[in-house]
């Protein structure tokens, strides 16, 4: 028995240090990879989007900090003419949770126009957001607005599913709960690193291509009731 309970101790002890050393080392290949795309606002380049990558909306409509602070990052890219058109990205997975239409809204407000703004439904995760980009809006070439902890995963997906991508950080003030968000960030790129190496598995949904050089008006809201579940139209 002694034996026994001494050989599963270190089957424990070996699984925990091959856990750790994959850890360390896939997160540093990310950040490594992603850290070399980001860049200022002022360097950023001419591209065909603007990614916005979604984060929390209250119940009633308005964005969290974070959000707010990606929307108003990405408004003053376009206004400074690096792309002519934006991408929102998130989650709009059922009828009372809508990433997408409050950022749409937010871009609205700011006055630019409704044709230039695309409508992703189903970005429910960085992963799925950037493979989406390139296989539904067919985007090649990209900026991506973020926070600056969340950038690098985000950049190294991009470029790992085919978006060649730059990334400006959307940092404008400080956040409540940040060392939970990179705790819990270390873990994601460490699953993205395999998603991306090893996977790169189909996106929840696909559906059907909508370019990135034609009208964001096409990208609204379609729903459709079967068997009770709601899906995005793209």
């Amino acid at each position: 028995m002694k034996l026994r309970w001494k050989g599963l101790a270190y089957g424990l002890g070996a699984a925990a240090i091959v856990g750790g050393i994959w850890l360390f080392t896939s997160d540093y290949e990310v950040r490594k990879e992603g850290e070399a795309r980001k860049i200022s606002a002022e360097q950023a380049p001419s591209a065909e989007a603007i990614i916005v990558l979604g984060a929390k909306v209250h119940p009633d409509g308005r964005l969290s900090d974070m959000l707010k602070d990606r929307m108003i990052t990405a408004a003053e890219l376009y206004e400074s003419g690096k792309a002519d058109k934006i991408l929102v990205s998130g989650d709009h997975g059922t009828l009372g949770y809508n990433e997408v239409g409050a950022m749409k809204n937010f871009l609205l407000e700011r006055g630019i126009a409704e044709e230039r703004i695309f409508m992703d439904h189903a970005g429910f995760n960085t992963y799925e957001s950037m493979y989406r980009a390139k296989a539904i809006f067919q985007i090649r070439k990209a900026i991506v607005v973020t926070q600056d902890y969340h950038l690098a995963r985000a950049l190294y997906d991009a470029e790992g599913l085919g978006v060649e991508a730059y990334g400006v950080a959307a940092d404008r003030q400080e956040y409540r709960g940040m060392a939970k968000f990179k705790a819990r960030e270390m873990a994601a790129r460490s699953k993205d690193f395999a998603l991306i190496r090893f996977f790169k598995p189909q996106p929840t949904y696909l559906g059907e291509v909508i370019p990135i050089t034609g009208d964001g008006r096409a990208t609204e809201d379609s729903w459709l009731i079967e068997e009770a579940v709601w899906r995005p139209n793209a």
